[in-house]
């Protein structure tokens, strides 16, 4: 039976309250279904870059370019979509493969010519950020061709209806319960310590009351956003790499000894590259849902974002140290960035007080882990 709740994550919970404290009372909009709904939609973008960070940071590497690849591959499909007249989900699929192939060969460099991640990202940074103003030559591209909606578009404009958004909220909690049970009877047959039935109900009941609230608020706007629906099968099938494959075990292996590791077998480098190959996958993805957010690709999309992600993972739990990190834990982490930049924005808050807060709340998550790992 284990009950226990870590000190970290009770102190991270402590502060998502009190930053959700501070904005309602300073702007009451800020519990609005609209700003909620347009909340979740923000969350999406930087939850799922920061789930691609985890699957790099498990193994004990980082990526800096991250935040540039978003600018550029959103920039590469916005420009095969108005300029060159491509059908959306063509550009979006080239653009895709694009940085999955640059993303696995950066991290062939760092695995097979021993060049830490962090000079490889570092420079990769400069070249896509160049490379991302070379693609639009400085200008505003559009992310729609003569003004009419495409799949690209869509990604952070398009809400489900309330019935099929309601249905769906369901069947997640149906999952939820399903999978959940079926977890720890197979863990109780193998003789492993397991929650007690109250604690196991109890988090099944937030759980499932934390969909249907997210269900319920969006309905009262326009319905459920997709880009929430994009984030969660992206956090589902990161969940699954990382806790029910391989390839998710051997991450982890890396991460916590990587000398032990190559001794038991592991796959180091096929490991490492598909780490990155993935990465590069989550980045374009990512790059096409803040490029349709800002309804076009500028110089700026992509800013820094790599730096949310990093600080998402690390509020969540992740050590920078590698081989340990879970997707519950960055979503939450990424709960915090987010609705710190959206409570500032709505105040109105100065783009220097930003820069301020995110690099306060990055040095107070890494003092976090280091000061509260394991407790």
């Amino acid at each position: 039976m284990n009950t226990r709740i870590p000190l970290r994550s009770l102190s991270m919970l402590i502060a998502l309250i009190l930053i959700c404290a501070f904005f309602a009372v300073k702007q009451p909009v800020f519990l609005s279904a609209r700003n909620l709904s347009l909340l979740s939609i923000e969350l999406s973008v930087t939850a799922i870059l920061a789930l691609g960070m985890l699957l790099v940071l498990l193994p004990g590497h980082i990526d800096l370019s991250a935040g540039s690849g978003v600018g550029l591959t959103g920039a590469v499909a916005a420009v095969m979509v108005f300029d060159a007249r491509w059908p959306a989900p063509v550009a979006l699929l080239l653009a895709a493969v694009m940085a999955v192939v640059v993303w696995g060969a950066m991290g062939a460099l760092i695995v097979r010519q021993k060049i830490p991640a962090f000079i490889i990202t570092l420079g990769g940074l400069l070249v896509f950020k160049g490379l991302h103003w070379l693609v639009i030559r400085n200008q505003t591209i559009p992310v729609v061709e003569g003004g009419k909606e495409n799949i690209y578009s869509l990604l952070t404009t398009y809400y489900l209806p309330p019935i099929v958004g309601a249905g769906l909220g369901l069947a997640v909690v149906a999952a939820q319960v399903y999978s959940s049970q079926s977890a720890r009877k197979r863990r109780i047959s193998y003789g492993f310590q397991v929650d007690d039935g109250e604690t196991n109900f109890l988090k099944l009941f937030v759980g499932a009351q934390l969909v249907l609230l997210l269900v319920l608020i969006a309905n009262q706007y326009r319905g459920l956003p997709l880009a929430a629906v994009i984030l969660g099968l992206v956090a589902y099938a990161t969940h699954v790499i990382t806790q029910h494959t391989p390839f998710g075990r051997y991450l982890y292996a890396v991460g916590g000894n990587e000398e032990a590791a190559l001794i038991s077998g592991v796959p180091i480098q096929r490991t490492v590259i598909g780490a990155f190959g993935l990465m590069g996958l989550i980045v374009a993805l990512g790059g096409f849902m803040e490029t349709a957010y800002s309804g076009a690709s500028t110089s700026t999309v992509g800013s820094l974002m790599e730096l949310d992600a990093v600080a998402a993972c690390v509020i969540g739990g992740t050590s920078l140290r590698g081989g340990r990190g879970t997707v519950p834990g960055v979503i939450f982490g990424a709960l915090i960035m987010a609705t710190l930049l959206n409570g500032l924005t709505l105040m109105a808050v100065s783009p220097e007080i930003k820069y301020i807060a995110r690099g306060v709340v990055l040095a107070l998550a890494v003092w976090v882990d280091v000061k509260l790992a394991g407790k």
